[in-house]
């Protein structure tokens, strides 16, 4: 298919959109370009970069030249959906979650039941109280990773396309690091440890629910136990290595141990008697992750009211939850650097054994260990056996009296 180039449009890439794919892009300069209309241009080549034919999952670069055609008038007039106005107590309830602000960076400790996008009957959630975070930057805020509704804690958003898309590529290559608190019922019988279960969506379900199926994606999950209250429930951090839905909350409760207030997966099992709230009690405690300007965000949330309340009817010490956190990996070294460790120690008795050899003589004796000489066995002298001594002869019996 052929397209008149006086029908065609074109556009530079800008720094702002750097990292984002290109259907995104139209998103934010042609809201009005329906995603079949692009998926068409790309099928028949009348969209390039660079003058190379692109498709609409490519991400782009700062500096290329995007070649499309223009689209028709009544398309591009077609305005973009807009979100209800916010109200005086939805700005007032934005401003009260923020607790960093920088130029690329927003982080938010979210609160326990609020959404953080919208859905079926969910008309507040955080990404509808972006427009009261704006501020003075250049964009609307964008949301770059979700917690659960029931989950609290540190949620980090964007101000820039350019930053939304850093930081979306470090949650996908997991070099963003998330640790969480939770309590639990019971106490497992390791105190910390790697779970390694792969989840997969529950069927008939709808997909609102995962378990574990050993033809699941691959699923693991660190944990230590923090503080413990006697056999009924324990303070624990885990720190997912992965990012699949409700992770945390299936491999606690798949052990045995499911989070507190968790119906959902721990069912009856899942809630403590007394004044223990009956609120899920997990939450995204601490976030760090580099920053697209240099440096890196390093930032914790404080735990909400009803984890506080809970913690203190067990008597945890909150002072506890930062002792003994390890910023490093935790477990078995990682397979590149156990080979690389057997390989040097190899290579390293080789070297010896080339030596050794070197300084043998004709009457060197052979060696087995390095530097040392194989010991030469000495043979055990040989004993005679003694002879087996006879037994003395007996004396005849006197003749009995008659």
């Amino acid at each position: 298919m052929s397209t008149d180039a006086n029908n065609m449009d074109g556009a530079t890439i800008a720094e702002d959109d750097d990292g984002i794919r290109l259907d995104r892009w139209f998103k934010r300069h042609r809201p009005g370009t329906p995603h079949a209309l692009l998926a068409r241009w790309a099928r028949s080549g009348q969209l390039t970069l660079d003058g190379k034919k692109a498709d609409v999952s490519d991400r782009i670069e700062t500096g290329q030249k995007l070649v499309m055609p223009t689209p028709p008038v009544e398309t591009a007039a077609r305005p973009a959906r807009k979100g209800r106005p916010l109200t005086d107590a939805d700005v007032k309830l934005a401003e009260s979650m923020l607790i960093h602000r920088d130029a690329s960076a927003l982080v938010l400790n979210k609160l326990p039941g609020l959404a953080t996008q919208g859905g079926t009957k969910t008309e507040q959630h955080v990404d509808g109280l972006l427009d009261a975070l704006k501020y003075d930057g250049p964009v609307r805020p964008k949301l770059v990773h979700r917690l659960d509704k029931d989950t609290s804690g540190a949620l980090l958003i964007a101000r820039t396309p350019r930053a939304a898309a850093y930081f979306a590529k470090s949650f996908s290559n997991r070099s963003a690091k998330k640790t969480y608190w939770a309590l639990i019922v019971g106490v497992p019988d390791i105190a910390q440890g790697e779970i390694d279960l792969p989840l997969a969506k529950q069927p008939g379900s709808g997909g609102e629910k995962m378990h574990v199926d050993e033809k699941g994606l691959a699923s693991k999950t660190r944990y230590r136990i923090i503080e413990r209250a006697g056999n009924s429930a324990a303070w624990v951090e885990l720190q997912p290595l992965t990012g699949r839905t409700h992770q945390l909350r299936v491999h606690m409760a798949a052990i045995g141990h499911p989070i507190v207030g968790d119906g959902k997966y721990g069912g009856k099992g899942a809630f403590l008697t007394g004044t223990i709230s009956r609120k899920l009690h997990l939450h995204s405690r601490r976030l760090r992750i580099d920053h697209p300007d240099g440096g890196s965000i390093d930032i914790s949330a404080e735990i909400p009211e009803h984890f506080a309340t809970s913690f203190d009817a067990l008597g945890f010490d909150l002072l506890l939850g930062d002792i003994g956190a390890d910023d490093g990996p935790k477990g078995p070294p990682p397979k590149a650097a156990a080979k690389a460790a057997a390989k040097a120690h190899s290579k390293q008795i080789r070297k010896a054994r080339r030596g050794e050899r070197r300084g043998r003589t004709a009457t060197s004796k052979p060696t087995d260990h390095v530097g040392k000489p194989k010991p030469k066995a000495k043979p055990k002298p040989k004993t005679a056996k003694p002879a087996a001594k006879r037994p003395a002869p007996k004396a005849p019996r006197p003749p009995k009296a008659r």
